[in-house]
């Protein structure tokens, strides 16, 4: 923040989100954007200058597990998780909705348009396979037929890919392959794979076929394999990144690479001549995003998640430099004021601080037995506030070295930490609880400061707490005490963004201490967003989210009020 306490508000910033130009609106009614957040939708974008080009508002009440487009791209296949599962086919260029169907009574997991036709398709699921035609604007189908194969079994069918002369392929759960003739099935390919298949992709130009399962890697076989168009002979391919890839989730194919998507959050990229593999994306595997910090002076951030990892950044390249693996789920993250360390709370209590130089560990230690919420660096770097969901907030003194002896705590926490700041000149710490009320304790000795005026002299080095005076602005009319999850200040003071429930990142002039302050809204995240924070510069805003364990980085232009 800047040296005075209140500074004037100048400008107010818009964000632009680093890879993708969502619209948003300045002043619709809240209920309605938290209506349409929330409601199931299906964007159309260029991949190319990543525009929307169409949002499709959909009649699938729970949410949409399946899009595909047809041969031409004119017509869109959507699967809805509506208890029928409602199939419907859209000209999406239009926006219209040209048909609609119960799809069944059991999950359906992929519905796809056969690559040669506009009026073909399958959809698979919970021990099902349905074949689709689409005649005028209504919908027929064909159950599946076992025919008088000996042994055949209707299985839990995961994936679905397309051959020449009329047939379809089914990867199901138990790692066989279905191959259908129209709509009885002629042939099983046993264990194709060792685990279930997961996904399939046909390659028009030559007919073959990717397949992607839960397999080990062998001298024989993959969680990759490269199939003859009728699926006889196959060629495995070992994910070789320096970490065992089992289980393979998405393929795609084409100019001699096959692209693999895996449960470890990453995109393989595997030459077929000589099966070199590169990861092209890095991600968190699973749990929300709930840590996130910003580097103090570069463009560099760590996200901590709970599948046990903590990632480092780079806003620039937009790649991931580091990793680390932790074995425990993490919860939150923050880096010192010179940024050579770096604290990492865990969700079992414990907290370990390591050296940014070589990623080893400095000091480790657990007092508690519940979640760590926040932990905190004091702006002269020489006390760690460790925040839990036992209302306390311990004190540990980093200049009596690596053994982390605690001095001292906060006892008198009404509930669990949410969010905590320092002051400019760390003698105090604000705290905000799980009962929604703000306090603020003296550093080190943890008494709590009761008197206004004192309180209001202070200057706070950061600010991300979603309580207080200055803040009051931020809550809606409609708004839950439990929907607003984050916020942070601009290290300018001016500007203001916080996260919530609904999916959305806000903006807002800073203080904001009138009720219901104007604002402007972006969305990009699915419900909800966990965490936030403004990089160095206040060149940049992360966000972390919950659902979606994704990470948005968002650009901030300057502009005139």
């Amino acid at each position: 923040m800047a040296d005075r306490k209140y500074p004037e508000k100048r400008s107010q910033k818009n964000l632009k989100k680093q890879n993708l130009n969502l619209p948003h609106t300045e002043r619709d009614a809240e209920s309605m954007q938290m209506k349409q957040a929330t409601a199931p939708s299906i964007h159309i974008w260029d991949a190319v200058n990543k525009q929307t080009l169409s949002i499709l508002r959909c009649y699938h009440s729970k949410g949409v597990c399946s899009v595909s487009f047809s041969a031409t791209g004119k017509l869109l296949l959507s699967v809805g998780l509506d208890p029928e599962h409602t199939v419907t086919i859209w000209r999406w260029q239009e926006g219209a909705k040209i048909a609609s169907k119960a799809g069944h009574n059991q999950r359906i997991f992929v519905a796809e348009f056969r690559p040669d036709s506009d009026s073909q398709f399958v959809s698979v699921g919970v021990k099902h396979v349905k074949f689709w035609t689409l005649a005028g604007r209504a919908l027929l189908s064909k159950k599946g037929l076992l025919s008088t194969l000996e042994d055949a079994r209707m299985q839990t069918m995961l994936a679905v890919a397309f051959g020449a002369s009329n047939l379809t392929f089914t990867g199901t759960i138990s790692g066989d392959v279905c191959v259908w003739k129209e709509h009885v099935l002629c042939r099983v390919v046993a264990r194709a794979h060792t685990g279930p298949v997961f996904a399939m992709y046909t390659t028009l130009r030559d007919g073959l076929i990717v397949t992607g399962g839960k397999e080990r890697p062998s001298k024989e076989g993959g969680a990759v394999k490269l199939w003859d168009q009728e699926l006889r002979r196959c060629r495995a391919f070992r994910l070789e990144t320096g970490q065992v890839t089992d289980c393979v989730r998405s393929v795609c194919r084409g100019k001699g690479k096959i692209l693999v998507g895996t449960k470890n959050a990453e995109i393989i990229e595997v030459g077929e001549k000589n099966a070199a593999c590169s990861v092209l994306v890095h991600g968190h595997v699973d749990g929300p995003i709930w840590g996130l910090a910003t580097h103090p002076s570069r463009d560099f951030f760590l996200s901590a998640a709970e599948d046990g990892t903590v990632i480092l950044w780079d806003i620039a390249d937009k790649k991931m430099l580091n990793k680390v693996t932790l074995g425990l789920a993490a919860r939150t993250v923050c880096y010192s004021p010179e940024g050579d360390m770096v604290a990492i709370g865990m969700k079992n209590g414990e907290f370990i601080v390591l050296l940014v130089s070589s990623l080893k560990i400095w000091g480790k230690k657990r007092d508690r037995r519940c979640p760590i919420h926040d932990i905190r660096f004091s702006p002269d770097s020489r006390f760690l506030a460790v925040g839990s969901s036992e209302n306390s907030v311990d004190f540990y003194d980093l200049s009596l070295g690596p053994t982390l002896n605690r001095v001292s705590c906060c006892r008198d926490i009404p509930s669990f930490v949410i969010q905590m700041d320092f002051s400019a000149d760390s003698r105090y710490l604000q705290v905000s609880t799980g009962c929604y009320k703000r306090h603020v304790y003296e550093v080190p000795s943890g008494r709590h400061l009761l008197d206004p005026a004192a309180i209001d002299r202070i200057t706070w080095a950061t600010w991300t707490s979603i309580l207080g005076n200055e803040v009051l602005g931020i809550w809606s009319r409609h708004a839950e005490k439990a929907d607003i999850n984050c916020a942070c200040v601009s290290h300018s003071g001016i500007s203001l963004v916080t996260g919530d429930d609904f999916g959305m990142v806000k903006l807002f002039d800073f203080p904001c201490p009138e009720k219901f302050a104007k604002h402007k809204r972006f969305l990009g995240h699915s419900p909800h967003v966990t965490n936030i924070r403004f990089t160095s510069g206040d060149r940049h805003v992360v966000s972390a989210g919950g659902d979606d364990c994704s990470l948005f980085v968002w650009r901030c232009v300057h502009t005139p009020h």
